[in-house]
């Protein structure tokens, strides 16, 4: 095992964990002229974001759009040469397919938590509509500390906007169970907004002006064209061009205090740094923080993960001519069926339909919390049912020509209640670790802005160490 000299490692700065949060904390850290070197486990960067193709098609094969809203994520798109590239979807409207229908998705909610109950109608009975106009009846209700999201909007408003609204919505973001979502962590606004007015609809109505008000800043959403898994390897050359060093295949077997930094051990070799990124997953930051911080490893093993697959299915345009219009569909796990989401890629993204003219693209997602039987199926099985639960919500009945299954493993971190304050925790104990940071998905937010967001807070603070300071004043 080669180990490199001490002195060497003056002033770097080693990134575990090459997803965005690694790759954006690296990118952070070569524009302020650190030296850095990037790990990443595996073969590829970018984590849950990643380009491909089916059957010629540009597609991305994860995440496929950001918030647009929110400025991180469109500021590193255009720092690393894709500004031109960000593109709005063509169509950002949607279904609910629910009691055997497809109905379309509501305007004026908020992760499904509406603001006006008779937005609601045709897609709730009408008991359900009576329960949340029941809202405004009802005492004040502050929701403390924490609570779980779908709780707090169930005992206010019903459960059926729950389970046929809230749960689908807050499902295609977090993959997770709305009954055990932190409102404080997953909606932050609104849990703000909720201790402060008489009624969760006030409460709602207050976030929804607040957003009205950003509206002139351009569409919510916003993906890349060509897909937004494009951006990982975007910013690894930025980073390579600034000077810092990417190494794929190179996992992380242990990390160690040592005088003046961090002995960073991997299968190869040993490499000494004066700071430490650490932009793993939760249950990857544990055990290589297990020696040094066993208070933030104990936290960190805690955080649990949902498991999903994305099936992507190519088909000949013609035979996809009559899919009803919008960009695709959510559905309830209440209403028993397989897949959880359809995207109707050709009609959501532009590049897409350009990108093959003879076909229609179009995905589906399976999988939720606590449902890991569908990572064993083969391919076959797992596009045979998102073609039955197609057929039977939109009478879709040709084959594809092409299919395409993406299985992410541990790819969504549950934010259960308590998960803000278990997140302290962490950061607390972290910060006994002079030059040592943590990033990610599993701390502030799941989204790509969020997660861009935390990962140049960590390269920062990491700046503003001693260590660090004093390496680099000595440099110069």
């Amino acid at each position: 095992m080669n180990t490199d000299n001490v002195d060497s490692a003056r002033g770097r700065v080693v990134v575990i964990g090459g997803g965005i949060a690694g790759l954006a904390a690296a990118h952070r850290l070569v524009e302020a002229g650190r030296d850095v070197v990037l790990l990443e486990a595996s073969g590829r960067v970018g984590g849950k974001l990643r380009a491909g193709e089916i059957a010629g098609a540009p597609v991305d094969l994860g995440a496929e759009s950001m918030l647009a809203r929110r400025p991180e994520g469109v500021e590193l798109a255009r720092a690393v040469g894709l500004g031109e590239r960000v593109r709005p979807p063509a169509t950002a409207t949607a279904s609910v397919w629910t009691r055997d229908a497809l109905r379309p998705m509501p305007k004026g909610h908020l992760m499904g938590v509406p603001g006006d109950a008779g937005a609601l109608a045709g897609l709730l009975s009408e008991e359900g509509l009576r329960a949340v106009g029941r809202d405004r009846e009802l005492p004040p209700n502050d929701p403390g500390d924490d609570v779980a999201i779908g709780a707090y909007v169930a005992g206010r408003m019903g459960r059926e906007v729950v389970d046929r609204l809230v749960e689908p919505l807050l499902g295609g973001v977090y993959a997770g169970d709305a009954y055990r979502i932190s409102m404080r962590a997953a909606v932050p606004k609104l849990y703000e907004a909720a201790r402060r007015h008489p009624t969760l609809t006030d409460a709602v109505r207050a976030v929804q002006a607040e957003a009205a008000r950003a509206a002139a800043d351009g569409p919510v959403f916003a993906g890349i064209e060509g897909g937004i898994g494009l951006l990982p390897d975007a910013v690894a050359r930025a980073v390579t061009a600034g000077g810092g060093e990417i190494r794929r295949d190179t996992r992380v077997q242990g990390l160690t205090r040592r005088p003046g930094g961090w002995e960073v051990r991997t299968e190869r070799d040993v490499l000494h740094a004066a700071a430490v990124v650490l932009a793993t997953p939760a249950w990857s930051a544990s055990e290589l923080l297990a020696a040094e911080s066993p208070a933030a490893a104990a936290e960190l093993a805690t955080i649990e993960y949902a498991s999903m697959v994305l099936v992507t299915l190519a088909f000949r345009r013609s035979d996809a001519a009559a899919l009803p219009a919008g960009s695709g569909f959510l559905v309830p796990p209440v209403d028993g069926r397989t897949i959880k989401a359809s995207t109707f890629s050709s009609r959501k993204w532009g590049w897409v339909d350009e990108g093959a003219d003879d076909l229609f693209v179009l995905r589906t997602s399976i999988g939720r919390y606590g449902e890991e039987e569908h990572l064993g199926w083969d391919d076959a099985d797992l596009a045979a049912v998102s073609l039955r639960d197609l057929h039977d919500a939109v009478g879709l009945t040709a084959k594809p020509v092409a299919t395409e299954v993406t299985r992410w493993i541990g790819g969504l971190p549950q934010y259960p209640v308590g998960h803000v304050a278990r997140v302290a925790r962490i950061r607390d104990a972290v910060a006994g670790l002079p030059g040592l940071r943590v990033c990610g998905a599993a701390y502030d937010g799941v989204g790509i802005p969020a997660v861009i967001a935390d990962a140049r807070r960590a390269a920062d603070e990491i700046l503003a160490t001693p260590t660090l300071a004093r390496s680099t004043e000595s440099d110069e």
